[in-house]
């Protein structure tokens, strides 16, 4: 990408719908949304026609279902995992998106070793459907705020050196809560962009997706995400790292004032 773009994640607070959505974005000078499938990937042919007609507009990206579990032990559930990435990946590549992002798995107990294993197959079965029709969407594991979650920077990292078109989601806040409370310094930051740069090239860096939100967490990890200013998350310092590697991409704001902070950080990485 040409810059670092920010997006809110979903459709701003203060909008009703894809179009107030994209209206409320340009009065506040930000670069597009994440769309949030968050029960399922449906959109209603009304918003599909009007994403399609301005997908030049603003930045794109779309956030899977949170009911992905690709280490189930149910064969079933396994599939459907698959399905929903595969299905959040085929929309959001019609309407000119720029990445997809998931939680990929719970470790249930398991060996990670086993664990990475079984999501190389898995994924093996995703890239192969979207090879078919010619998709080359970003597909990328997001990193979790829980021990008990699979997809801690070093897992996704390795995962993303087997797949051509996969590169990680780096949610910053859940680096912060699932490590409960580091990765919170400049150098802590700038080590996480040393660490992508190294392993995955310039590509990533030029081509990255990131989330960040205030958070709480406790001694098990990530309880729920806070307005910045509310809680201990050191944005400031993180985005400068991001303006010192000269990162290109997306910055998606999950706060729940969603809009609102997304503007103080573009506002905060234009200052610096």
């Amino acid at each position: 990408m040409e810059k670092l773009n920010f997006l809110t994640a979903g459709i701003p607070l203060r909008a009703k719908d894809y179009k107030t959505g994209f209206q409320a974005l340009k009065e506040l000078s930000l670069n597009g949304l994440e769309m949030e499938f968050v029960h399922g990937v449906r959109m209603s042919e009304t918003s599909k026609k009007f994403l399609k007609e301005n997908k030049n507009s603003f930045v794109l990206t779309a956030h899977a279902p949170f009911y992905i579990n690709l280490n189930s032990a149910e064969t079933e559930k396994v599939e459907s995992s698959i399905q929903r990435i595969v299905e959040t990946a085929e929309l959001a590549n019609e309407l000119g998106g720029y990445s997809i992002t998931y939680h990929a798995a719970f470790y249930l107990k398991e060996d990670k070793k086993t664990v990475f294993n079984k999501l190389i197959e898995r994924h093996k079965k995703i890239f192969e459907t979207l090879e078919k029709s010619g998709n080359k969407i970003w597909v990328r594991p997001e990193t979790t705020g829980k021990e008990t979650q699979w997809g801690n920077i070093d897992e996704i990292i390795e995962l993303s050196k087997i797949f051509p078109n996969m590169l990680p989601c780096v949610d910053f806040s859940h680096l912060h809560a699932r490590s409960v409370g580091k990765y919170n310094t400049y150098d802590e930051f700038a080590g996480i962009f040393e660490k992508i740069g190294k392993n995955l090239g310039d590509t990533a860096l030029n081509n990255f997706h990131a989330h960040i939100a205030g958070i709480d967490y406790g001694d098990k990890g990530e309880k729920k995400h806070l307005i910045l200013e509310e809680s201990d998350f050191n944005y400031k310092d993180l985005l400068k790292a991001f303006k010192k590697f000269n990162i290109r991409g997306v910055i998606v704001c999950e706060s729940p004032n969603i809009e609102d902070d997304c503007k103080l950080l573009k506002d905060y990485y234009e200052s610096i």
